[in-house]
């Protein structure tokens, strides 16, 4: 799933979108505000989305991440400086920064889905998802295969 926030908790599911170094998504509320290059763009496992969101998936854009995917995105797999290919184009680059959720996840989600995330386990798996940062720009689709680059 493709996930744009063009306003404060808009979403808008898309087909396809463009990454950009500059803009992360484009057209995503990422460059207002605190715009940290290290959370750039956001990926979360869409298992633990369906997980925390009950099995409704019309419920998993409200974790807020930009980008869902059927990928292990734990530590093991995916250190920080991990680069990922993102269909033909576009390379995405793990950051150290962590992503553990906001009050608005627990909102959404309720308390025990933030401790389950963020569990020890939950967090070497990274099960709230991870930060990234646009290496290379370009068209991605719903449905793009991930493949981490050696």
């Amino acid at each position: 799933m493709i996930v744009r926030r063009p306003a404060e908790d808009g979403r808008e599911q898309l087909q396809a979108g463009r990454l950009s170094t500059g803009e992360g998504l484009v057209g995503d509320n990422w460059i207002k505000g605190r715009a940290n290059p290290d959370c750039q763009l956001t990926l979360m496992n869409s298992r633990a989305a369906d997980l925390v969101a009950a099995g409704d998936r019309s419920r998993w854009d409200l974790a807020g991440d930009q980008l869902y995917v059927d990928f292990d995105l734990s530590d093991a797999n995916l250190p920080a400086g991990t680069q990922v290919q993102i269909g033909a184009e576009a390379v995405v680059e793990v950051t150290a920064e962590p992503h553990t959720g906001c009050e608005k996840f627990i909102s959404r989600f309720g308390l025990d889905a933030m401790r389950f995330v963020n569990s020890t386990t939950g967090r070497s798996l990274n099960l709230r998802g991870i930060n990234t940062r646009v290496i290379t720009g370009g068209e991605i689709r719903v449905g793009d295969r991930l493949n981490k680059i050696p």
